[in-house]
């Protein structure tokens, strides 16, 4: 029995241990595709006169892309107002960063903390106000409140209905869910982890 359990034990870490190295290998290429385009995001960066953030600006690459997509930053609806307008890496980060600029401005004329205007990338600029009258600092709670009864029912979903997502911050938070037509509450958690990865690995 003793040698029974011993055995499950040894099977189950090296099945931990084994999938730990291939999810270290997958960020590791992931990264090493997003930074293909530093190049190119050094100099919009420059553009916009955020240069100081300019692995943020790799890091919600490695979020929204990994470098994947023409699209690199998924600019289209804050360009276009709908999906799938954009067609070119360089359209991409150009309204991406400067859209991030103008996020980065309005938090810091509104006394806001970086991750605000992160958070805004994806939930849109009237984040930031909501964030002002609640203390100034992006938090998981108040994404989650702007989500719930504020961005979601604008956007259609009255009832306040979820559906399930399986990243490990929405499973710790959570249990696992997004507010439909709510953005993405953990947003700025996730590019803070991928900036980490961004400096990990580039």
């Amino acid at each position: 029995m003793f040698k029974m359990i011993k055995r499950i034990v040894m099977c189950v870490f090296l099945f931990a241990l084994i999938a730990t190295l291939y999810s270290g290998y997958k960020i590791r290429e992931n990264v090493k595709q997003v930074m293909k385009f530093e190049p190119l995001v050094t100099q919009e960066v420059e553009n916009n006169n955020i240069k100081e953030h300019k692995d943020l600006v790799l890091a919600i690459i490695y979020t929204e892309s990994k470098g994947k997509s023409d699209d690199l930053m998924q600019s289209s609806e804050s360009a276009y107002g709908q999906q799938q307008m954009i067609g070119s890496p360089e359209e991409s980060v150009a309204y991406g960063v400067n859209f991030l600029a103008q996020a980065i401005q309005k938090a810091n004329e509104n006394n806001c903390d970086i991750w605000t205007a992160i958070q805004a990338y994806n939930f849109g600029l009237e984040y930031i106000s909501f964030v002002q009258e609640r203390g100034g600092k992006n938090t998981v709670a108040l994404a989650e409140e702007y989500s719930k009864n504020v961005l979601s029912p604008l956007l259609g979903n009255e009832n306040k209905t979820t559906y399930r997502y399986y990243r490990p911050q929405a499973l710790l938070h959570n249990g696992g869910f997004l507010y439909s037509n709510g953005g993405n509450m953990f947003y700025a958690d996730i590019v803070k982890m991928n900036k980490t990865f961004i400096n990990w690995f580039r």
